[in-house]
């Protein structure tokens, strides 16, 4: 089950699913029973029985596409896609430096020894002003920064809240996955000297297309994902080669802080980022940036002015 926030002309926000490649069901609309969830972090919040029914909708309208009944069933090229989560709460919350050939190409990039790996995960936030959707405009900031950097990553869905959460435990409170481009303006990360300020300005945190339900994904430990410039693939590798598992991202970042539904967390990037290449190749206006992840989809952004 693939999960999306959509933007309906007369009625605003809604609550959405793939039902295929080309079709996004109104899962809103289709509700039998009001109030109807209105977005993914409803769904989330509704908890099982809200799940179970999302399900039986889906199936209803994949029987009915088979049969040309369309019934609340719309264009997904023509529908104007939201942020699929994080559209009320906390920060997104992010890891940096989990890939190691990513960590050597950054140390190397910045004059530290190569084989300098975190000895625990690093984590910083983003603000929920920072979100953008899927088809969204990633604003230049060309006043601000010389050095704008893209940075695919899967993001984790939590459903099911709790604190210090065990790592054999922590698939138990994923509600799904979806996908982050950590957007980073270097030269404010150097100034600031910390990574909050160069790694949240507005629009610097495309994500989505989709949540996809966590029981669609077989091991979230071993999915393919990359990156590509105007059709250039500059990052390519698998979340295997993550140092810190999904599970234990959770457990570290639940130790003594409690996560709650609808948090969001992205797992760090591989190597092939634009800052650390020789000279080095970061993002101009006019650019287009696809981010895929298997399983899950495809993010698409323009860059602009």
């Amino acid at each position: 089950m693939k999960f999306l926030n959509f933007l309906h002309a007369e009625h605003g926000a809604r609550l959405g699913a793939l039902v295929s490649d080309e079709h996004v069901l109104d899962l809103t609309a289709a509700w039998p029973q009001q109030p109807a969830p209105a977005s993914v972090d409803e769904l989330i919040a509704a908890g099982d029985a809200a799940l179970a029914e999302a399900k039986k909708l889906l199936e209803a309208a994949s029987a009915g596409i088979g049969r040309k009944s369309m019934d609340n069933v719309l264009d997904y090229a023509t529908t104007a896609l939201l942020p699929p989560v994080a559209s009320t709460g906390r920060n997104i919350f992010n890891v940096g430096r989990n890939y190691r050939d990513h960590i050597i190409e950054g140390n190397l990039a910045n004059g530290r020894p190569a084989d300098a790996f975190p000895k625990a995960i690093e984590f910083f936030t983003k603000p929920r002003t920072a979100l953008l959707e899927h088809r969204g405009g990633i604003q230049r900031h060309g006043r601000l920064s010389d050095s704008l950097d893209y940075e695919v990553e899967l993001a984790i869905v939590i459903g099911k809240g709790g604190r210090d959460i065990p790592a054999e435990r922590a698939h138990e409170h994923v509600f799904g996955y979806t996908i982050v481009n950590d957007v980073t303006a270097r030269d404010l990360q150097r100034l600031h000297g910390q990574w909050f300020k160069g790694k949240s300005l507005d629009s610097s945190c495309p994500i989505g297309p989709v949540v996809v339900h966590a029981s669609a994904i077989g091991n979230p430990d071993a999915l393919d994902l990359a990156l590509e410039v105007d059709g250039e693939e500059r990052q390519n590798d698998n979340t295997s080669s993550m140092l810190f598992d999904v599970a234990s991202v959770i457990a570290q970042l639940s130790a003594g802080m409690t996560l709650i539904p609808g948090d969001v967390i992205a797992t760090g990037t591989p190597k092939g980022v634009g800052f650390a290449q020789r000279p080095p190749r970061c993002l101009q206006v006019g650019q287009t940036v696809r981010a895929r992840i298997e399983g899950i989809g495809e993010l698409v952004n323009v860059v602009v002015e």
